[in-house]
């Protein structure tokens, strides 16, 4: 096999790691599993996550910290939706919270009807919501969220500084998002990603989102095996890890890595071309 059509080559400081994370099960999944029209009961609006998917956030939990990705990455990026926010600050949040602590929880206890005690905002990557990365908008109302107001008391330490709105003006009752729109929106949070230095990022997020983002624009240039790795559905609370790189030349960030060398200066005339001078002669 020809190395040069199956292997890529980019600088270090064009790429960065992405882990992109499936919120944990939601009250809306159990009945949507079985009935699509569930997502239309108004019961499941901004969903919360059920007492299986705090399981599945424990577990998840369990394996970030085994592994040693939590000593790794340097942000957290979630949906500003109960449910995401849920999994982002159980997955990737501190240890239990102790009242007057000088510091704010990520959670306080029983948030969302969690019947879970606080979580710390120590020892841990900062947490920050983006709306770009929800869930496909419109009709559904478990896909709708709550006022910034609401969510900054349960989750004090979460970062909502990038939220506009207080209230959810992207979210329409009688208009349903297309397909092509959501992979739109998808692609602008992607190239989003450049602007920031985080170099290794967490990405907690939705089945919908992710599905159709990933499948319009990601994976097309590569072996049917590693499209289908990359774009096939997420179950609840998957983790998968992959590397972005920057091709459009989008981000600014300079190499943190990379040495000038001939410091200090000298002749350096490679061999090569030495060789090839000779031969002029």
């Amino acid at each position: 096999m020809d190395c040069g059509a199956g292997s890529s080559l980019y600088p270090l400081h064009r790429c960065k790691t992405i882990h992109l994370v499936r919120h944990a099960q939601g009250i809306h999944n159990v009945d949507g599993e079985k009935n699509y029209k569930a997502y239309l009961n108004p019961d499941f609006f901004d969903a919360h996550l059920t007492p299986l998917g705090w399981q599945q956030v424990d577990n998840l939990r369990k394996h970030v910290h085994s592994s040693g990705l939590i000593n790794r990455i340097d942000l957290v990026i979630t949906s500003p939706l109960l449910r995401t926010l849920q999994t982002a600050v159980g997955v990737f949040g501190g240890e239990g919270y102790v009242d007057k602590m000088d510091v704010l929880p990520l959670m306080v206890a029983n948030a969302g009807n969690s019947d879970r005690p606080a979580i710390s905002s120590l020892n841990c990557p900062p947490i920050v919501a983006v709306e770009l990365c929800r869930e496909h908008l419109g009709i559904h109302p478990c896909d709708k969220r709550r006022s910034i107001n609401d969510y900054e008391f349960a989750f004090p330490a979460v970062d909502f500084s990038l939220i506009d709105s207080n209230e959810d003006t992207m979210w329409k009752a009688d208009v349903r998002e297309t397909k092509e729109e959501l992979a739109k929106r998808g692609l602008e949070f992607m190239n989003w990603l450049w602007t920031r230095k985080e170099k290794e990022i967490a990405i907690v997020t939705h089945s919908g989102f992710l599905f159709h983002t990933l499948n319009t624009y990601f994976g097309n240039d590569c072996h049917p095996v590693m499209k289908k790795e990359i774009c096939k559905h997420f179950a609840n609370c998957e983790l998968r890890s992959m590397v972005i790189v920057d091709r459009s030349m989008t981000g600014s960030h300079a190499s943190t890595t990379n040495y000038p060398g001939n410091m200090p200066s000298g002749l350096d005339l490679p061999s090569g071309v030495a060789d090839e001078k000779d031969k002029e002669k």
